[in-house]
């Protein structure tokens, strides 16, 4: 009886080292696996999905700027600026791609018969249709979109837009000379303010829209008679009320005062009084702000950074190509 119950003991003593030797021997991660090879799938797609910015008819009809899906890692330059701009096309191919809230700009049936990009100058062709069946009021609306899209690629610094070949420099409707090669210079949703010829000042400053819950940023270029600088002018027009347009708003406060800009090495540096802060103990910046400053500032400065600073001290700084 006793051995009897030696040897049951030892033969459950052997089962349980067993079991813990085979437990020993299987991988954890064949045991775990399934939650973190998920979130590596995550990781995985969420790397691959990038955005892109790009310009489109918002709910008031003005150029707006949003984000739209595009492929990863194109293989060259024409192939980004292409699919851009087949979303700016009504009806094309890359319809499914504008967000709710915006309407694209070129009219349909309008096809992109060639593109060729060489030291920052990108020439597009575009079939007859971008022009032919439009009203004065959308030619210029069309250019403008086409230039600050493509333009929206860091490597592209101008445009030459062509139609069945030859180069767009009229606009047959509303009587516009184009110059040949277009940049940012050439302003979007323009907005005059002019009583005379002297001290012309031409600024863009981007406002903020919200439509169904969603921000979007507007860009308005003003040609006005005001010699001062152009930051001058940005941060009084967003501290201004009421603005031009109300349906675009600024978030920056009343009270802010710009005390001091200094361009170096790249960077613009400014200096505000509190006034900046949406709270100023934690010394907060509201985004909204750093947006409409940042966005306006890589409009108008050949800069990289924006340096904002209160009291000697620099409370944040932003580095435009991030925002765009």
């Amino acid at each position: 009886m006793l051995k009897k119950i030696t040897i049951r003991k030892f033969l459950v003593s052997m089962a349980a080292l067993m079991a813990l030797f085979l437990i020993y021997l299987i991988p954890k991660e064949n045991i775990y696996s399934l939650k973190d090879k998920v979130g590596t799938q995550l990781e995985y797609v969420d790397k691959e999905t990038i955005t892109h910015t790009i310009y489109l008819y918002n709910h008031n009809g003005m150029l707006a700027r949003t984000k739209v899906a595009t492929t990863p890692n194109p293989d060259t330059i024409e192939t980004e600026a292409k699919e851009l701009l087949e979303v700016l096309i009504k009806d094309g191919a890359g319809e499914s791609k504008v967000p709710n809230g915006f309407v694209a700009v070129l009219p349909s049936d309008t096809k992109i018969i060639s593109l060729k990009y060489e030291d920052g100058l990108l020439k597009v062709n575009f079939s007859k249709e971008l022009l032919e069946d439009v009203k004065a009021e959308e030619e210029e609306h069309i250019i403008e979109a086409i230039v600050y899209t493509v333009t929206s690629i860091s490597d592209i610094k101008s445009v030459i837009i062509y139609m069945e070949g030859d180069i767009v420099n009229y606009l047959p409707k509303s009587k516009i000379t184009l110059p040949a090669t277009l940049d940012r210079n050439f302003g979007i949703n323009k907005e005059y303010d002019i009583k005379d010829s002297k001290d012309i000042n031409q600024v863009t400053i981007y406002y903020v829209d919200e439509y169904n819950g969603q921000i979007s940023y507007v860009p308005v270029t003003k040609y006005m008679n005001d010699k001062r600088e152009k930051i001058d002018i940005i941060i009084d027009e967003l501290s201004s009320a009421p603005l031009y347009h109300s349906n675009l708003m600024s978030f920056l406060n009343q009270n802010v005062k710009l005390l001091a800009a200094e361009e170096a090495m790249e960077q613009l540096n400014l200096e505000f009084n509190s006034y900046i802060f949406n709270d100023i103990d934690e010394k907060n910046i509201l985004e909204e702000v750093i947006y409409t400053i940042c966005l306006s500032v890589g409009d108008n400065y050949d800069v990289k950074e924006v340096s904002f600073i209160v009291d000697s001290e620099e409370i944040y700084k932003s580095v435009i190509k991030t925002i765009e």
